[in-house]
């Protein structure tokens, strides 16, 4: 199993000041009215009221990062409600700065889309990542082989679509899987209640959910690298207890650690 490796996770929420704008809504109405009338129209149309990629507007990204220093759990957040850019920014300069083996569950179907819109709205730079080895610096070569954005490449796993045999039918959700293999899964809430937890003000209980999904995917991944030989029996034995070691001591000063390592015991 190569370090470094970075697990990516997001939240994110209607992007209602880009739906005003694409629909022309007038200032007055509220958020809350330019959002029901577009999930209305949707509605009466037999159509999903799921946001499409481009209006998901990035709240928050949790990372796994673990290399031979240690594992890290670290959250980008955008608490100002006007941090959107920055935080897509940080994100990818952990890229640049790292070269990590990317990993997530779903990320090439949704969260890095998400990710690309909105860096593409902000005027991201994003050099590392899009890099696909044609040309530049000497180490680019290798890009052209194994880079971040092509589906069958493995610099970014996605696990799901992986183990699924990149066959949609075949898809398992994390917390189904999660639990399956022995940890906890989902810890209080899902994906479709982060947008009314926003709008409760519920910024860090959302920072929280998704930092537990993150971690649900990086011990998920560590028994995909057993499965495929990557860690032997006693070394995945060996990180498992790293990570409860590691969570112990940020569970004091974080109580969901506390509530995630009693849901894995």
């Amino acid at each position: 199993m190569a370090w470094p490796v970075l697990v990516f996770d997001i939240e994110s929420i209607p992007d209602i000041e880009g739906l005003r704008a694409l629909r022309g809504a007038g200032s007055e109405l509220t958020d809350a009215q330019v959002y029901a009338a577009w999930a209305q129209e949707r509605k009466d149309a037999g159509q999903s009221d799921f946001m499409p990629h481009y209006l998901q507007r990035v709240l928050v990204i949790s990372c796994v990062f673990r290399n031979a220093e240690g594992l890290r759990v670290h959250s980008f957040v955008d608490r100002d409600g006007a941090s959107e850019g920055k935080v897509i920014q940080t994100f990818y300069n952990a890229i640049d700065r790292h070269t990590p083996q990317l990993v997530s569950w779903n990320g090439g179907g949704f969260d890095l889309p998400v990710l690309h819109y909105r860096g593409l709205r902000h005027g991201v730079a994003a050099d590392r990542y899009w890099c696909l080895g044609e040309g530049g610096a000497p180490d680019d070569r290798e890009f052209r082989y194994n880079n971040y954005i092509s589906r069958y490449h493995m610099r970014h796993l996605d696990l799901m679509d992986l183990l699924a045999m990149y066959q949609p039918r075949a898809n398992a959700p994390l917390d189904a899987m999660a639990k399956l293999c022995g940890f906890p899964g989902k810890l209080g809430m899902d994906g479709s209640q982060v947008y009314g937890a926003y709008l409760d003000g519920k910024l860090e209980d959302i920072r929280r959910y998704c930092e537990t999904d993150v971690m649900n995917t990086y011990l998920v991944y560590c028994r995909f690298q057993k499965m495929r030989c990557g860690l032997t029996e006693a070394e995945y034995a060996q990180e498992i207890d790293f990570v409860k070691a590691t969570l112990g001591n940020l569970a004091p000063a974080e109580p969901h650690w506390q509530e995630y390592l009693a849901a894995w015991a």
